[in-house]
């Protein structure tokens, strides 16, 4: 006996249901505004027109809109002539009308909330058109609109619907310095930090962390450490109680949980995978185990994702967690796309533009892990530059901060630099490039500031 997994929406119970609305608020605004007509500066962002269901409010609104606009007053009077100019003032319900909204208002002192209402109420209304919207959907052929682009088109619309205006619209000179001025303040006075921290001193202190709305390239060599370096900053943000998601296209999801509770725990990772564990290491594995299940972490191994998917799963988790990212790693970039039907090199362009959009769009900073090209092990001085990035110069492009990891003692066993990693920092769009030093312990698979522990 199986459960039924599919609840049937019933349409027909919503049928002659009045869509939501709230009329009461939309005249309170209209009539504080011809009440008090400096209120109209406090709503004029964010309430739009098309919010209103009443027509005639509607109306009413963009003539009050226009006056603004043109510095003038929008007291009765001079509203009852604009709209008797523009032949408006009888489909409004006329003068009557207009003196009734004046009547029921006391003041403007709540225009502010009751905008939200109305702007809530018009939000409600819209959910049904995304209904119609997908039933449009559903009847189109492939040729027409593809499975994936009719999801993206719904997405797309749910988000917009989310967001708002969001602070996205032209803004002055002069607000942006204010903003910019605050804060600068609030790092001066240590109330705030530019952004969020990786766990790693040296590297936070040239970084100034990592910023919401940047794509950070972590480069290198095989077995340098890039998967392990990105994954344990994931670590080191969640730890700040903030939600990370990692995308491995590389390793499984188990695979990743068993090498961070190898650094947790500090037990081999070897002796995790083949269950070498003593009887006194158990209660460290119990404890690493919990610490990490509290932890706002989210492991996703899908083998074969797309820019689309990537950001369907961010929403998801930022709709459980209730709160935007704080970090999204993708292990790695050229496992991505690879269909052989277009030229690489603008293929990955195209990803790295991608991720960059997708970090602005959640604003929150992106980690993409790449892979470097072989040249450099054909040169004596093995270090990385920008140019060994690998399969597109789109990388360097649109990378914000692109990091190379390197470690002498690969190449050289006997080097006096034996468990040290350099990042090295080829491009900062916003600071200073140079090498800082870490630890790096290979058998827990763990970086660790030079002074002070990692995890």
């Amino acid at each position: 006996m199986f459960a039924k997994q599919n609840k049937v929406i019933d349409f027909a119970s919503f049928s002659g249901k009045v869509p939501p609305q709230c009329i009461e608020a939309e005249e309170a605004i209209l009539g504080g505004i011809l009440l008090d007509p400096g209120a109209i500066a406090r709503v004029r962002d964010e309430l739009k027109p098309y919010h209103f269901y009443i027509g005639a409010h509607s109306s009413i609104y963009q003539a009050m809109l226009k006056l603004n606009e043109q510095e003038q007053p929008t007291d009765l009077i001079v509203i009852i002539n604009y709209l008797e100019a523009n032949e408006l003032l009888a489909s409004v319900g006329g003068r009557n009308k207009l003196a009734s909204l004046v009547d029921r208002c006391v003041s403007a002192v709540n225009i502010d909330a009751l905008a939200n209402l109305v702007i809530s109420k018009w939000k409600r209304r819209e959910l049904g058109r995304l209904g119609n919207l997908a039933t449009e959907l559903q009847h189109r052929s492939d040729d027409e609109v593809s499975l994936p682009q009719a999801f993206e088109q719904l997405q797309d619309c749910i988000y917009r619907l989310q967001q708002g205006s969001n602070n996205k619209h032209t803004s002055h000179i002069s607000d942006v310095m204010t903003d910019v001025y605050q804060k600068i303040e609030e790092r001066h006075q240590g109330t705030a930090l530019g952004g969020i921290p990786t766990g790693f001193y040296d590297l936070d202190a040239v970084t100034n962390g990592f910023s919401p709305g940047d794509l950070v390239i972590v480069a290198g060599r095989p077995a340098m450490g890039k998967s392990a370096f990105a994954a344990q900053i994931g670590f080191n943000v969640a730890q700040q109680n903030r939600a990370v998601a990692l995308f491995s296209l590389e390793m499984s999801k188990s695979q990743i949980g068993m090498r961070m509770l190898a650094g947790v725990a500090d037990i081999e990772n070897t002796n995790l995978k083949t269950g070498r564990i003593s009887d006194s290491q158990w209660h460290s594995i119990a404890i690493g185990t919990t610490s990490i299940s509290n932890l706002p972490i989210y492991l996703n191994d899908c083998a074969t994702p797309s820019l689309n998917y990537f950001e369907a799963e961010c929403r998801k988790i930022m709709s459980m967690e209730r709160r935007n990212l704080g970090l999204v790693i993708v292990d790695y970039l050229q496992l991505m796309g690879e269909d052989g039907n277009s030229n690489r090199n603008h293929e990955i362009a195209a990803i790295t533009r991608g991720l960059k959009r997708l970090a602005m769009k959640l604003e929150v900073p992106v980690i993409c892990l790449s892979q470097l090209s072989r040249a450099v092990e054909s040169r004596q001085n093995k270090r990385p530059v920008l140019s060994d990035l690998r399969d597109s110069g789109g990388i360097e492009q649109d990378g914000d901060k692109v990091l190379m990891l390197y470690r002498d003692e690969y190449y050289s066993p006997d080097s006096p630099d034996r468990g040290i990693c350099e990042i090295i920092i080829a491009k900062h769009r916003d600071g200073a490039t140079g090498t800082i030093r870490l630890l790096f312990d290979s058998e827990y698979t763990k970086f660790k500031n030079l002074a002070r522990g990692g995890w």
